[in-house]
């Protein structure tokens, strides 16, 4: 998973209007009504289903730290769909996303201009059509270079291009990603 996918999931996290189960018997009660069985808990989590049973009902309460850390990341990939579908929804038809990033921008440009690549802290707000393009190719599998991509023209035209008004011959690539958050 890269960068864009993972800032995208911490945008969704964001979202939540109401806290995930935080006790370790919660958490199992919450991941059973959604997946029915302890069989596919415990496929999903990669420990026994007896161990499930014992997490539902109390008998072992403090699981190793990575087992913990599967537990909560299935929590919060179920908590809310409902929730986070109404955000996405928001910000691909109305409101947009605001993309933080500091990244090497390389640049190709007329000739007589810079085509250096340089790093530079952006905070900018894209449009919504961006925050479609960026969900569906998320939707679909895309590669991070994919999504890479969609933000590097959202980015050209939004901030290097003013919306068409300066730059018309720059074409823009994100690479280098020092960090990357997302917010909807």
């Amino acid at each position: 998973m890269g960068e864009i996918e993972d800032a995208i999931r911490r945008a969704d996290v964001e979202t939540f209007t109401r806290e995930p189960p935080k006790s370790l018997k919660a958490r199992i009660n919450f991941l059973l009504g959604q997946m029915k069985t302890t069989k596919a808990v415990a496929a999903e989590l990669g420990v026994t289903q007896r161990s499930v049973e014992r997490y539902r009902t109390g008998e072992r309460k403090h699981p190793p730290g990575p087992i913990a850390d599967r537990i909560e990341a299935a929590v919060r990939a179920r908590w809310q769909p409902k929730v986070r579908g109404r955000r996405r929804k928001q910000a691909a038809t109305a409101t947009g996303i605001t993309v933080e990033t500091r990244a090497r921008f390389g640049y190709t440009a007329p000739i007589g201009t810079t085509d250096d690549g340089r790093m530079r802290r952006l905070t900018v707000h894209l449009p919504a059509a961006y925050a479609r393009r960026l969900f569906d190719a998320q939707q679909q599998g895309a590669t991070d270079q994919q999504m890479r991509d969609i933000v590097a023209e959202g980015l050209q035209e939004v901030y290097f291009k003013d919306g068409g008004r300066r730059a018309a011959g720059l074409e823009v690539a994100l690479t280098d990603i020092d960090y990357f958050d997302v917010s909807y």
